[in-house]
């Protein structure tokens, strides 16, 4: 199932205790001690350094992409995009839905166990060789895809942040090309509210005299104003580059594929019309508005990506009712993603995430009644909500999966176990509704 940030710091182990299968490696970095998320490059970049990945370029080019929401769909169109133009690709993006390998991929390809657990090895010698370096879950991820990535550079690294920007794990790489898709509020408990502020740290990724991509009309001046104190040069959605109806639909924002057509070309691709035709309509990013069937799961958790959530299915009306499963994280802004879906909603479904970060289904439901909506069951679980919705849809109906990573990764793992009246794994293609 879909594995968000575990809140640990990794212990010193010594070399005879290290993990022989990745299961096994995963459940260390969870287990091995009770401290929060820990925003900072001081860490990560010693631990980088011992690992030699600050000795020289990490691939030919690096484009890193930061953004509240429609990072994971920009990386996942420059990907398709410099793969279609013939290069060679390593991506890292996080979280993951379903396998932790889905984070690495290398030229198309998740990455293989032992992949994997090479780059964890790597990571705990470096961080011991020496006074012993404290990371997070996240942090020792990250340097082991990149120590992977380092060992056979690719023509293009694709580089998505984790939280935030300027103090992200990933930010300890210099990319010759940086990306802002946009600015919303998320994960205030650690970026705080303040659009300007937020605007700030994501930019942190800018780096000066490099291009800086902005894919997106309504960012705050924050970030112009960084690229400016830098000296990076600007392109901007709708003022350098833009899209029209001749652009092919992906499925995903289209605001996002111009981004990545403009960051590809910044970053030394010479553009052919048909193979960027080829690529956008050939994308898939399991998770973004991926229909399968009568169900469509996308990993949305905050008001901007619900915003854009409710306006694809209001483009797509339906004959029958439109159902929510619903089930969310504490700290996310639930009352704001009910009310941007409220309009196109039928009935609600919520359900109950597991782990001490989870909203109960009953307060999901406590949201909605004070909204006067309709619920139509508690789920104690994801998988459970989607087994009470599957015996009760019409033909006619569709169901929306979000609201969390973890929420769509268990339903995803449910269809795939559980084919059911109106879905197949194979009814339709990912991020395309069927017309």
């Amino acid at each position: 199932m879909a594995v968000a940030e575990p809140m640990t710091v990794a212990k010193p182990m010594p070399s005879a205790a290290l993990p022989t299968t990745l299961d096994a490696w995963l459940a260390r970095l969870e287990d091995a001690h009770p401290v929060g998320i820990d925003l900072g490059l001081e860490r990560v970049a010693e631990v980088a350094h011992r690992m030699g990945l600050l000795d020289g370029p990490l691939a030919g080019r690096v484009i890193t992409v930061a953004g509240t929401n429609g990072k994971g769909s920009t990386v996942a169109m420059l990907e398709a995009l410099a793969r279609a133009h013939g290069l060679t690709t390593a991506t890292y993006t996080s979280p993951h839905l379903i396998r932790y390998n889905e984070r690495l991929r290398l030229n198309g390809e998740a990455a293989d166990d032992a992949t994997l657990m090479a780059g964890f090895v790597a990571v705990e010698r470096a961080r011991l060789a020496g006074e012993p370096v404290s990371l997070t879950y996240f942090e020792v991820g990250t340097l082991g895809a990149l120590w992977a990535m380092a060992r056979q550079p690719a023509d293009i690294a694709l580089l998505e942040v984790g939280l935030g920007g300027r103090l992200d794990a990933v930010n300890v790489i210099d990319p010759d090309v940086a990306v802002v898709t946009t600015v919303a509020q998320d994960h205030a408990a650690f970026l705080g509210t303040d659009l300007a502020q937020i605007g700030r740290e994501k930019a942190g990724i800018l780096r000066a005299g490099r291009p800086a991509v902005l894919g997106s009309t309504a960012l705050p001046a924050s970030v112009r104003e960084v690229a400016g104190e830098l000296g990076a040069p600007v392109y901007a959605l709708g003022e350098d580059f833009w899209w029209d109806e001749s652009l092919p639909d992906p499925g995903l924002p289209l605001d996002n594929a111009a981004t990545a057509l403009q960051a590809l070309a910044l970053a030394g691709v010479e553009l052919e019309q048909q193979a960027c035709r080829r690529a956008l309509l050939g994308v898939q990013l399991p998770g973004r508005m991926q229909w399968l069937g009568q169900w469509c799961l996308d990993v949305g958790h905050n008001p901007h990506a619900a915003t854009y959530l409710a306006g694809r299915l209001a483009s797509r009306p339906c004959t029958g009712r439109t159902w929510v499963l619903l089930a969310m994280l504490g700290d996310k802004d639930a009352e704001g993603v009910i009310a941007a879906l409220a309009p196109v909603v039928d009935g609600w479904v919520t359900a109950t995430l597991a782990g001490e970060r989870a909203r109960s289904a009953d307060a999901l439901a406590g949201c909605l009644a004070d909204r006067g909506a309709d619920v139509l069951h508690r789920a104690a679980s994801p998988s459970a909500g989607a087994a009470w919705l599957a015996e009760r849809l019409a033909p006619e109906d569709r169901v929306l999966v979000c609201g969390s990573f973890f929420t769509v990764g268990e339903v995803l793992e449910w269809l795939a176990q559980n084919p059911c009246k109106g879905q197949t794994m194979s009814d339709t293609s990912v991020n395309e509704e069927p017309r």
